[in-house]
Order: structure tokens, then sequence, then C-alpha cells
């Protein structure tokens, strides 16, 4: 027997939730077992990557044309996707740091590696107080998937530190986080090729700037890519423009990549398009910020936003997300007392709009709540914020969930970019932006010369050639926003139009999430394929 298919065996009892009378029923879902909002988060997301299993095992075996029997095929197939769900590595450490006052503190992190399939892992670093192993866990299974959604050629990862970034100096966090880059360092889980930590809840540029400097005074100090060890650092460290706007962008995209399609708009029951839309934030960070500007912008209207300590509504006017923004910066971080709303103690989540975006934390959307849901939309601008038992409910109702490993995939994608940028030690758009603006203004005399020689006797000046406003924005060419503006809205339109396909192929109604994760399980699978699993 081969090697490949002894490991086929091997791995099957590590799946024992895949029977395909469980999980290929669109609307039957899940066994009753599983349909609690109470199971783990990692075991959620697990489940979530399960369901599609089935699917897709049944699809590659159809479409295998070797001279193998089924039963060869059906074990292979088992064994490379069990690979693919359980975590491959997970660091814990716990190190000391000294408190401005002088107090000896431990603090506990945990790196997570969910898959090796691509080098280098690529996932966040999140600070925050309710950090679990088991949450390091899911949030780095989730990036598997998310970066193969959306053909990022990385394996998931995820990092979260214990602690609560509210309750700690400026001091105290740059000790802690370059720290914590001293023991990824140690461990062999930071690294150009290794793994490329990025910003997440609690973190920003400031601590990716930290990280990227300690790894290149460091380890990375005869590495010429040491900075391509992390993203979303400011601009004159290696960041690229557009990246912290980029997962908010891409919440945007992917709604508007649904909104705007007559067949998903008449079955949940509205009209094509963003303009008129009401729609709700839950969580007005970084991601809900953006979300609200684009969707805004586009003639949505925000009627409510939900916070930890205050949650406003207008639903006359409407909110405005830049209003909101600046009282915010100049009112310690909170949008309590903001003029242009009222507080409220109703739960938002269950408030009447068309669009309900989701973006604080995991299991927001429970049974209970999905009961009362009002918005048609669900669009996942955090990681799980829908239990099993919660979206199962909202299908029934008609109501349309955009996953979270497609809606938020703009960050990865744009981190993606920033790490190629590194790699390749120039900006986007500097070799080409003179060359364009001259290729453009020789177009325009171009035409300008081609029409005097025709209808005035080839006197110069005598039909005076003119570009648009539009026109006249570009002619420079484009800049380091413009493409990666430009590559995002691509990455997200393609992706959004994979998961159509797969809703088709299988059937799957308004089961976004299941069509995504089979669209993720296909690329992951035929990577390992390729590689003949010797792994």
């Amino acid at each position: 027997m081969s090697s490949l298919l002894r490991l086929g065996r091997r791995v099957t009892n590590l799946r024992p939730l895949l029977s395909h009378g469980k999980w290929c029923s669109m609307s039957g879902g899940p066994d009753e077992s599983s349909t609690s909002d109470d199971i783990g988060f990692s075991e959620m997301v697990l489940k979530f990557a399960e369901k599609a299993t089935g699917l897709v095992e049944d699809k590659i075996i159809s479409e295998d044309r070797r001279k193998i029997s089924d039963d060869e095929k059906r074990i292979q197939a088992q064994g490379i996707l069990g690979l693919i769900l359980p975590c491959n590595a997970v660091l814990h450490v716990a190190f000391p740091i000294t408190k401005d006052d002088g107090r000896l503190e431990v603090v506990n992190a945990w790196r997570a590696q969910h898959s090796h399939h691509r080098k280098p892992c690529k996932g966040g670093v999140r600070y925050s107080p309710d950090v679990t192993e088991d949450e390091v866990r899911a949030l780095a299974a989730l990036m598997t998937f998310k970066c193969a959604m959306v053909d990022v050629p990385f394996g998931g990862a995820k990092a979260g530190i214990k602690i609560d970034p509210l309750e700690y100096s400026v001091t105290e966090l740059e000790k802690v986080t370059r720290r914590f880059t001293m023991e990824l360092s140690k461990k062999g889980f930071i690294g150009p090729g290794l793994d490329v930590p990025a910003p997440d809840m609690g973190t920003g540029a400031r601590e990716m700037s930290w990280i990227a400097d300690t790894y290149s005074m460091t380890h990375g100090c005869t590495d010429i890519n040491s900075y391509a060890c992390v993203t979303g650092k400011p601009i004159p460290q290696g960041g690229i423009h557009g990246r912290e706007s980029a997962t908010g962008r891409g919440v945007y995209y992917s709604i508007r990549s649904f909104i705007r399609d007559a067949d998903y708009c008449s079955e949940i029951g509205v009209l094509p398009g963003i303009a008129g839309k009401t729609f709700i934030v839950q969580g007005f960070g970084n991601v809900g910020l953006h979300s609200c500007r684009y969707l805004h912008r586009e003639g949505a209207k925000c009627v409510g936003v939900m916070e930890r300590d205050v949650s406003i509504v207008n639903r006359e006017d409407g909110i405005d997300p830049k209003e909101l923004e600046d009282y915010k910066l100049n009112n310690g971080g909170s949008i309590k007392g903001f003029p242009g709303a009222q507080e409220t103690t109703e739960n938002l989540l269950t408030a009447e709009c068309d669009i309900l975006i989701p973006a604080a934390g995991e299991k927001q959307i429970t049974a209970e709540i999905a009961e009362q849901i009002q918005a048609k939309v669900v669009a996942e601008g955090a990681n799980g914020p829908t239990t099993i038992a919660a979206e199962k409910i909202l299908m029934d109702r008609n109501i349309m969930v955009i996953p979270d490993l497609f809606a938020n995939a703009g960050g990865v994608t744009v981190s993606y970019f920033e790490w190629l940028k590194n790699l390749n030690h120039v900006s986007y758009g500097r070799l080409t932006w003179k060359h364009e603006e001259d290729s453009n203004n020789h177009l325009l005399d171009s035409v300008q010369r081609s029409l005097e020689a025709k209808f005035s006797g080839g006197r110069a000046g005598s039909i005076p050639i003119t570009a648009t406003p539009a026109f006249s924005a570009r002619i420079a060419g484009a800049s380091e926003k413009d493409i990666v503006n430009s590559g995002l809205e691509y990455t997200m339109e393609r992706s959004a139009k994979q998961i159509m396909r797969a809703v088709r192929e299988y059937n799957l109604g308004l089961d976004l999430r299941t069509a995504a994760y089979v669209c993720a399980l296909q690329k992951i699978y035929t990577v390992y394929l390729a590689a003949g699993i010797t792994l």
C-alpha cells in the first residue's frame, strides 16, 4: 500500500463528522449536537469547514481520472482533506515585563500556525484580556480558508496577547510587543518566509513598527527583506497606502457584489443597489468605520452604531461616519454623547435596517438574536460573529449572510500587496508613473493632430483637445493607493463570482458560507495534491 493511502486511513479518524447525511443537505445543516451556541470558537470554525468537505470530497472523486479504484480515490481525498483541518502548531509563551511603577507582571501570549500548505503563514496579532488559545486556534484556521478564498498564497496564522491595551502605557505596550517579537523569533514563528503577523483587534501600525524594528535589529539584521516580517506598518517603514482602510473597504465590496445581483436581491426581497439602503454597524473600530464610510459614499444611510459603552441611532437623517469619527477621536475614543444621534438601550442587532454589519467580536449573533434580526443582509466584518445555530435560523428566514472568510478578507489581501512591495523594495507605480503620464499626453496630442489634419488643413491649435476631469485626474498614471484599491476591488469581485458559481453548482441557495469554504478547500487540496503529500 502506498504511503499516501496509509496517510489517508490514518487521518480519516480525525473527521468523525463528515458523514454525508449530516452535512450535505443545505437546509438540514449539521446534527443537533453541533447546533448549540455553546460550542467553542475553534470547534465552530472546524464544523463550518467540515460542512463543505463532503461536497468537495465527492467532486474530487468524480473529477479524478486516474485508473485507480473509487475506494483508493476516496481514501486519498479524505486523507488530504483531513490534513487541512487540524492546527499544525501552537506556541504558548509566558514572559515578564516591568511595569512603569516597578511591578513585575507575567504576560501570556499565543501564536498558532494552522496551515503550512503555503509559506509564509499570515495572521494578525490581537491584544485583548479575553484572548484564549481556543480563540487563537480558531482565528488561525479561519485565516487559512480566508487566504485561499481570495487567492492569497499564505497559510493561516494568528496571535493573541492576553492584555487590555487600554490599561497599559505606551512604554509598557512597547515592552510587551518587543518581548513577544523576541519570543517568536527564538521559536521560529516570525520571518518574511516563515510567518508574517499583521494588525488585529487592539493593535495597529504602531505595534507593527515595533515588531519590524525588533526583528530587523536582531534575527533579521543580515536579511535585506527583514521588514517584510510583518505587514500593516507605517508608510515610512515599508507600509502601503490603503492598508488601514482595506478590511472595511473589502466589506463594502463584498456587500456591493451581492446586493447589486438581481437574483440574490429577489431571493431576500430587496431592490438591487446600495443607494437608499439603511445599515447598522456593531463596532466602530477600524473595520466598522471604513465600512460605514464607503457605504455612506454610495448613498446608503447609517441609522445606528453599537459600541461597548453605548449604542446610538438616527433613523431620520442618518449618522455621518466622518463626523462620528472626528467626535470619537476628540472624545477619548468614545462615541458617547455624539450630537448627531440619540443614545438608545435597544439591541441594535435586532433593529430594523437593510444591512447589518457585525464588526466587533465573535459569536455575537446567537440563535436567540437570529430569531429577531430584521436586516435582510448580514455582512460579517468581524471574525466568527454568527454561530452555527444562528446561521441556520437566518437561512430559514431568507436572510443572506456574507461570510467572514470572504467579507473581511480585504485586510489580508492588501497585506499581501505590502509583503510583495517589501520583497521587491519598490513602491507600486514608481517605475511606471512618468511613462503613463507621457503616454497619455502623447495620446491626446495624436488625437488632436489627426483631427486637425482631417478638418482644418493641418493648422496647429485649431481643434484643441481637452481632457475630461476624470481623465485629467488619472492622466499622470496610477498611484500606489490607486493600484492597491483597484487590486482589492478586482480580488473581491472575482472571489464573489467564485462563491456564486459554487452556490449554483451545489444548489446551496443562500448558504454562501458553505460555498466559500468549498472554494477554499478545493484550492488548498490542489496545493497539497501537487506537493505529493510527503509532509
